[in-house]
């Protein structure tokens, strides 16, 4: 039961204990967006005057981890102090918490190995936020990098949180440049040097395209007629663009190239069969009978010797 007593007792607290509490969120909140705009400030030194994409990732990627770092002492400044204003003694439960940490850190070898591979992954620049790469299995563009996991989004929508320490390869595809391997296969009787040619005259016209042009970084290289399958020969060629850039350009190319193969008559293999009926002694090839049977054509015709 409230009684006149524990009213000013309580009301005592809210202005002293109670009051201290609330400056020092206040504080807290207030030194959040200090190092919020801090981080800003980071990312343009980071930048170095530097406009180009690259550098974009790199100083994006570098002021989030120093975000995140302010604003995790934020919190354990601002709770340590509460607890001082409460009149709990911090001293013992650090002496508890480290005692606990030394038990705990036994079965949180996985959270240290997460911290020392993402700190080694940042430091070296193998991954910026904004970067298209495959990790751990899994592919796609990275939305979050920290100290302790990386977060992929994929092309199809899902978003991936992997641990760093399950991190062993990276394979980064939009790292300063990307690229894109055009296997272009043809037909048998197709003459390959036209087939170049033509794949030549498609780049040209791409690169001429102010859609496209700032995206090609140089001209298409031509590595050669690449292997011989069952149905088509094999031209190989390879297209240097900006990062992440690959696959636009790519796709607009195998466009381009359809339409104009369609145009030269340049035929692109596809699953087919082709009756031989053979040769008689005399090297002739007798004609095929066909025949009409519930509408469907069946072939009658055999070779006599």
């Amino acid at each position: 039961m409230l009684t006149p007593e524990l009213l000013e007792k309580g009301l005592a607290w809210l202005l002293t204990t109670g009051l201290k509490i609330l400056v020092i969120i206040g504080v807290a909140l207030i030194l959040t967006r200090i190092s919020r705009g801090l981080t800003r400030r980071l990312e343009k030194i980071f930048l170095k005057g530097k406009e180009d994409e690259e550098s974009l990732k790199r100083a994006k990627t570098l002021s989030g981890l120093v975000r995140q770092f302010l604003n995790g002492l934020i919190v354990i400044i601002a709770v340590m102090t509460v607890l001082a204003a409460l009149d709990i003694q911090i001293g013992p439960l650090l002496a508890t918490a480290g005692v606990a940490g030394l038990a705990i850190s036994f079965a949180a070898q996985s959270l240290i190995k997460d911290v020392i591979n993402g700190f080694f992954i940042i430091f070296w620049d193998q991954i910026r936020v904004g970067d298209v790469v495959e990790i751990a299995g899994r592919s796609g563009v990275v939305k979050g990098l920290n100290l302790k996991m990386t977060v992929l989004r994929s092309l199809d929508g899902n978003v991936h949180y992997i641990p760093n320490n399950l991190i062993d390869t990276v394979t980064n595809m939009t790292k300063e440049y990307s690229q894109f391997v055009f296997d272009i296969g043809v037909s048998y009787f197709e003459d390959v040097d036209e087939v170049i040619k033509t794949l030549k005259e498609v780049d040209e016209e791409l690169r001429s395209d102010p859609q496209f042009a700032e995206n090609i970084v140089s001209p298409l290289e031509i590595l050669g007629l690449d292997r011989f399958e069952d149905s088509a020969v094999i031209v190989r060629a390879r297209t240097t663009t900006k990062p992440s850039k690959q696959w636009e350009v790519g796709r607009e190319f195998n466009r381009r190239l359809k339409k104009t193969f369609d145009r030269k008559g340049i035929s692109i293999p596809f699953p087919h069969l082709t009756l031989f009926p053979g040769q008689n002694k005399q090297g002739e090839t007798p004609p095929l009978k066909v025949k009409l049977v519930e509408d469907k054509e069946v072939i009658t015709g055999e070779i006599k010797n």
